[in-house]
């Protein structure tokens, strides 16, 4: 599935669903939120977004413990669930999405290029994916924004949470 596609595919179950949804992105750079925010009707659902591509940023902005951070680094899952459910909380939405992870063309931090987790929270916690990707920079930060995408759509299928 291509990124637009699985974008259209999340916008249209949220706007049917009357949910929100914002996006803290890493390695992805705004592209998730660029992404998503070519649909059109999207302002009905999206709230907005942090670019926390900075290790600092992702606890001052996003949430993220510290703690968490120093222990495991910014390329962890439970970090990419800490963002998804800290720009869930921060921004006011239903659904928070998130994207960490290693885009290349070197490893960071001891974790190699490609290993990418994405995070989608929502009323009932957090869903992280691991991915092992193959490919460029660019290659690597769009099959990330088309993962955490179809992660959201296929979280969406769950019946809506009436509180």
């Amino acid at each position: 599935m291509e990124m637009s596609v699985a974008a259209a595919a999340a916008v249209h179950a949220l706007v049917e669903r009357r949910e929100t949804l914002a996006s803290a992105e890493s390695l992805t750079g705004g592209l998730v939120a660029a992404t998503i925010v070519e649909i059109p009707g999207v302002s009905a659902v999206f709230r907005g977004g942090l670019v926390v591509y900075a290790t600092d940023l992702k606890a001052r902005l996003a949430g993220v413990p510290e703690d968490l951070l120093a222990e495991r680094g910014p390329v962890d899952g439970d970090v990419a669930a800490a963002l998804a459910e800290g720009v869930r909380e921060r921004c006011g939405a239903d659904w928070g999405l998130a994207t960490t992870g290693v885009a290349g063309p070197e490893p960071q931090d001891g974790k190699p290029v490609g290993l990418v987790f994405v995070a989608v929270a929502g009323h009932a916690g957090a869903t992280v994916r691991e991915l092992k990707l193959d490919g460029n920079r660019e290659a690597i930060r769009t099959e990330s924004v088309t993962a955490v995408l179809q992660l959201l759509t296929d979280s969406l299928r769950e019946p809506p949470a009436r509180l």
